[in-house]
């Protein structure tokens, strides 16, 4: 299983100070079935604690999701910042999803010496 962030999803986390760890567990709750929302095409979010609080009042991530092999967080937003994505962004997150999750071994090592994406280490590889 290979995990990994968006160059848009990696700002996001450095500027909120999410770290991996926080990430992993959210991919892990997935694994286990405990998906807080499945929003179709490959999508599900689930939320993330912040540091020193409950996942309740911290943010939400969307992750594009091919279990057990492939997880692409695309991106993220606090809670207390808004609610939901509108429409128009949850079509275009659909499209980010389709692409990543699509993307051959090639197209994968291409993005990470570009910095397109970065992979989280985890001890869990398949």
């Amino acid at each position: 299983m290979r995990i990994f962030k968006t160059k848009v999803f990696s700002k996001f986390a450095n500027k909120e100070h999410i770290s991996d760890t926080a990430l992993l567990e959210a991919v892990e709750r997935a694994e286990k079935g405990l998906i807080d929302a499945d929003l179709g095409s490959n999508i599900i979010k689930q939320r993330i604690r912040r540091e020193g609080q409950g996942r309740s009042s911290g943010y939400r991530v969307l992750i594009a999701v091919r279990l057990k092999k492939r997880y692409v967080f695309i991106t993220g937003f606090a809670k207390n910042e808004k609610d939901n994505l509108s429409d128009d962004e949850l079509e275009t997150a659909k499209d980010i999803a389709f692409g990543w999750l699509n993307a051959d071994a090639n197209q994968i090592k291409f993005s990470l010496i570009e910095d397109e994406l970065k992979e989280i280490k985890h001890e869990k590889k398949s």
